[in-house]
Formats: C-alpha cells, structure tokens, sequence
C-alpha cells in the first residue's frame, strides 16, 4: 500500500448535496472511509472543519463561474 489517494472521479449532476440535494460540486472525502457531497453553499459553511478533521477535498464550485460566464457570452 502506498498511501496515495484513488483518483476521484469529476462531480456530474447526478451527485447531490447530502444536505439540501441541490447539485454537488465539492466531495469530501473522510479519512475514515465514506464520502459526503455539498454544493457551493453548504460546502463553504463545512470545508474548513472536514478540512481540519483530514479529509480530501474535491471543490469543483469553480465550474459555476465558468458556466455564467458561457452564458453571459451566448446572451449577446
């Protein structure tokens, strides 16, 4: 065993927040095993936390800039 971390795959709309079901886009992986998914929101209110407790991060919320920005653009 190496120690390395699996690969985590990208967060699809099909993942949701465990706390309100709105789409996910940060995964939090704990050390214990299991993972717990939030969307933006809820995850800015538990990343620090779940961070200072070891878990792994995955915050794919920077794809909610990127997808207003497209549609700003497609509005012209």
């Amino acid at each position: 065993m190496t120690g390395a971390l699996a690969p985590t795959k990208p967060l699809t709309a099909i993942d949701r927040c465990d706390r309100c079901g709105a789409q996910a886009y940060i995964r939090a992986t704990l050390p214990v095993g299991g993972e717990l998914l939030f969307c933006a929101h809820h995850g800015r209110q538990h990343v620090a936390a779940l961070r200072e407790k070891g878990a792994d991060i995955q915050d794919e919320s920077a794809r909610l800039s990127q997808t207003r920005a497209t549609a700003s653009e497609n509005e012209r």
